[in-house]
């Protein structure tokens, strides 16, 4: 008899472990929207995702460590950890999390940054002797199409003035 209820107890403690398990994950998901701004959708398939992953976990853990017998203190054990875990250490994990990964976010900036300097530089020296052909090329463009218009002017101008000789003829 001392043996099954030690058994209980340590499978109590097992599914207290796998409630904190949970907060941690849906932590996780926390932490990942207030880091990152994600849409509607991205949101919704996120909450989607963390149902899944949270049910096969328990699935898993109710299978291996008690046989699949989903008891009063399996439930018991669940809701305690995660309470536990959302009253206690939730926020403390979420703030360290939130500011390690914005710390990373600056690195990666800065780095780009950096990286982007020589880019820069390099597009800086390209584009002079570019700059020269575009520009001749713009003018190029931009007096052909005056031409072209001026010609245009004069073609419809000599139109007009065959029309108004016509009906002077007649």
């Amino acid at each position: 008899m001392e043996t099954e209820i030690t058994k209980q107890i340590f499978i109590f403690i097992i599914f207290i472990f796998s409630g904190s398990f949970i907060g941690i994950l849906f932590d996780l998901f926390r932490i990942l929207r207030r880091s990152f701004k994600t849409s509607d959708l991205i949101t919704t398939i996120q909450d989607m995702l963390f149902c899944v992953i949270t049910g096969f976990f328990l699935i898993y853990a109710i299978f291996t460590f008690n046989n699949g017998e989903i008891r009063l203190y399996v439930i018991c054990g669940l809701v305690i950890g995660l309470s536990l875990y959302l009253l206690f250490l939730s926020k403390y994990v979420i703030k360290v999390n939130i500011y390690i990964i914005n710390y990373i976010k600056k690195i990666i900036i800065n780095v780009c940054y950096i990286i982007f300097i020589p880019m820069k530089f390099i597009l800086s020296i390209f584009k002079r002797p570019f700059k020269f052909i575009f520009i001749n090329i713009e003018k190029i463009i931009q007096n052909t199409s005056n031409n072209l218009f001026k010609s245009l002017k004069t073609v419809k101008k000599n139109k007009k003035t065959r029309i108004k000789r016509k009906d002077f003829r007649t």
